[in-house]
């Protein structure tokens, strides 16, 4: 069976039985990583997206990291009892 790749639109052949949902291929004309959406009928998407999700949680935990040190900073500034 073919479907189409969703960024340069080419046609792919994949035989339905060979992949399942979540499998990951790469487009021969683009390059395009693309995973498999859906068997039945075969759907393919964009792998890439996913990626950039995952980047702007990893901005978000930078932030709780950096939150965190400026608390550390913080109690190493209260006097420890010596003079």
């Amino acid at each position: 069976m073919a479907a189409n790749c969703p960024e340069c639109d080419s046609e792919i052949d994949i035989d339905e039985m060979d992949v399942d949902i979540g499998d990951e291929l790469s487009c021969s004309e683009c390059g395009a990583l693309i995973r498999v959406a859906n068997d039945s009928p075969l759907e393919l998407e964009l792998a890439d997206d996913d990626e950039e999700d995952e980047d702007e949680f990893d901005e978000d935990e930078e932030s709780d990291d950096d939150e965190e040190e400026s608390e550390e900073d913080d109690w190493g500034d209260e006097p420890n009892g010596e003079e």
